[in-house]
């Protein structure tokens, strides 16, 4: 079974660890607040770990070292950034996402080897594309 270590309980990273979950993985979810724990439902078989995703001694006891992938899914940029290069370069995870909600902040990290996913780049791309699909006669254009 592979292991998953998810920082960050919010909507985005409740949601991946219920889905992860459900596809078999181990998972174990890192939150400052308790409370997050309701987001994962009454029957949450995984570990929930209350602490900050930046400290290393709360990585390690979270299963760090036994994980296959991480996730970095605070509110924060920088603390995404920093948990993901924590990941890759301390304890040499391989599969290392985290999101980024700076698009320029994200395409610099991604160039040097963070994989991240950036929800303000996807939107844009999507509202463009939509935009574009319509039927609009612009003032100066031509077909």
């Amino acid at each position: 079974m592979a292991n998953a270590l998810i920082i960050g309980c919010g909507r985005v990273g409740s949601t991946l660890a219920l889905q992860l979950q459900k596809e078999g993985w181990d998972v174990t979810v890192i939150d400052e607040s308790e409370d997050a724990l309701s987001r994962l439902g009454e029957n949450w078989p995984g570990r929930f770990v209350v602490g900050h995703g930046m400290d290393t001694d709360l990585l390690r006891e979270a299963g760090i070292e036994d994980a296959d992938a991480v996730v970095a899914s605070t509110d924060g940029d920088n603390t995404n950034i920093i948990i993901g290069q924590v990941a890759q370069k301390r304890f040499g995870i391989q599969c290392v996402v985290a999101r980024i909600l700076d698009p320029a902040r994200a395409k610099f990290y991604a160039d040097r080897g963070l994989r991240t996913v950036c929800p303000t780049k996807t939107a844009i791309d999507a509202l463009t594309d939509a935009v574009r699909a319509c039927d609009v006669n612009l003032p100066g254009v031509t077909a």
